[in-house]
């Protein structure tokens, strides 16, 4: 096995790991970026299926994202918008296709009335919360103790009011069912955008793509590094303290010895804390030595990785409440974008559909048309307990409800399904459960140690997307080098 010493070792060749490394080599130190799998990107993945190009993992560019913004200029890559020309579509609980303009879905005056005045009221509480610091609000116990979907039925009776409401954060975003994440994992979702009102607004959150693909941007980002970022290496040990030292005496009673042991590893725990000993790293095939690790994966991760000796009693704690969510992303290529035909834009949604939203997302310059669909939390669940076919066909029936008959027969059909991917274990990304939130966030970012994390999961600003995961990974750098400089 081949060893090798560096300032810093990086665990992840996403866009987090990538932009610190790339920050740390700028500032004068030596990097490695081990990479679990046989490509960069992490949750970004632009392949071709069937001689159609996908981007099977995220994708959009919105205007808020300005780290993302200036990293994709810095690069030199182009972006261009979404097609959005002609009509929306909206199924209600009847089932019946709507066409409407705008950002309200049409939905009855009086529910259109409470949609509004809770997204008003969303809004000014969002206005309220720091992305970076949800957990200082004064009423954050009290919005973490509440479920989403609990909160939203206490200000209203209208089921189809909640729907609309709930799906935002809920379907659409944190991919889990609104009963498991709290009003207040809702709100910092929003706060993350801007506002409630920002992402409940399909044009702001899903504006533009790049051309050739968003994961051009790990893969130009890796290419600064060359040889300095190694795939195929999961990362399997981190030793990162002292070496420990046996009890001064060993108790005659079993339970005194496991005792002993126990107080020794707790020790072992504190000390390495404040070591300046650094951190070795074991992958399948490489040992890296190194004065700081980050840590840039999902947390629901950690547990891949023995750690020597464990991390300390919190973060156990702590990570025994985020987990991740799933959504199916669905990509159906078709021979022409036929829905333009139509006069549609390609956005549909509804609450009530299998696919709860979907778009027009022909690439640039393609002449062929495709629709992406989404299919989240529980549903997603329940397609996996049915065959591959019937699960297709299940899909492209929810996607002819919105376009007609004519989607159910498209050239190329794919599921990105990243429950399966070993080195993710869901999408879009990680949340606490109930209480967790404030109760753990403000040491989700703590270094530990040498240690220092960087991930979209843990983002404020740019919390979930690509933005969020270069600005944690600019933060973890600038930790670093702090420590380094003194």
């Amino acid at each position: 096995m081949d060893e090798i010493t560096r300032d810093v070792v990086v665990i992840g060749a996403g866009a987090a790991g990538l932009t610190a490394a790339n920050d740390l080599r700028k500032a004068g130190l030596s990097v490695v970026v081990l990479e679990a799998r046989d490509r960069v990107g992490g949750r970004l993945w632009t392949d071709v299926v069937d001689g159609a190009m996908l981007e099977l993992g995220g994708q959009w560019v919105s205007p808020d994202q300005e780290a993302l913004i200036d990293t994709v200029a810095d690069l030199g890559l182009s972006t261009y918008s979404r097609y959005r020309e002609g009509d929306s579509v909206y199924v209600g609980p009847d089932g019946v296709a709507k066409r409407f303009t705008g950002e309200m879905f049409p939905v009855a005056p009086e529910t259109e009335r409470i949609i509004d005045d809770i997204t008003a009221r969303l809004d000014a509480m969002v206005a309220e919360i720091d992305p970076d610091k949800p957990w200082e609000h004064p009423n954050a116990a009290e919005w973490d103790k509440i479920s989403w979907d609990a909160w939203l039925r206490q200000q209203t009776d209208d089921d189809e009011a909640v729907r609309n409401l709930a799906f935002a954060t809920g379907s659409a975003m944190l991919t889990k069912p609104t009963h498991t994440f709290s009003l207040l994992q809702s709100l910092l979702m929003a706060a993350s955008a801007g506002s409630y009102s920002h992402l409940v607004d399909a044009d702001f959150i899903l504006d533009k793509r790049v051309v050739g693909g968003l994961q051009q941007v790990p893969e130009l980002l890796a290419e600064r590094l060359g040889d300095d970022v190694l795939l195929n290496q999961p990362v399997r040990r981190i030793i990162w303290g002292p070496d420990s030292v046996a009890p001064d005496r060993a108790a005659d009673a079993v339970t005194g010895r496991r005792v002993d042991e126990l107080r020794a590893l707790t020790a072992r725990v504190e000390a390495a804390k404040t070591s300046t000993s650094g951190v070795t790293v074991i992958a399948d095939g490489v040992t890296v030595r190194a004065r700081f690790a980050i840590l840039a994966l999902a947390p629901v991760l950690y547990p891949r990785i023995s750690f020597e000796p464990p991390l300390p009693r919190l973060q156990h704690q702590m990570h025994q409440h985020i987990s991740m969510g799933f959504v199916i992303k669905v990509h159906a290529v078709y021979d022409r974008p036929f829905w333009r035909e139509q006069g549609l834009s390609g956005t549909a949604f509804s609450p009530y559909e299998l696919s709860h939203e979907a778009y027009d997302n022909t690439n640039h310059g393609d002449e062929r048309g495709t629709l992406v669909g989404f299919v989240s939390d529980q549903n997603a669940d329940d397609l996996f307990r049915v065959s591959a076919e019937e699960r297709k066909e299940r899909i492209l029936e929810s996607l002819s409800r919105y376009y007609g008959p004519e989607a159910k027969t498209p050239v190329v059909y794919y599921e990105s399904d990243w429950g399966t991917e070993e080195w993710t274990r869901g999408a879009y990304a990680a949340s606490f459960d109930l209480g967790g939130l404030q109760r753990y966030g403000a040491d989700l970012r703590e270094p530990v140690g040498p240690l220092h994390l960087a991930c979209s999961d843990m983002a404020g600003a740019g919390y979930q997307h690509v933005d969020g995961a270069i600005r944690q990974g600019h933060r973890a750098a600038d930790e670093i080098l702090e420590r380094v400089r003194g």
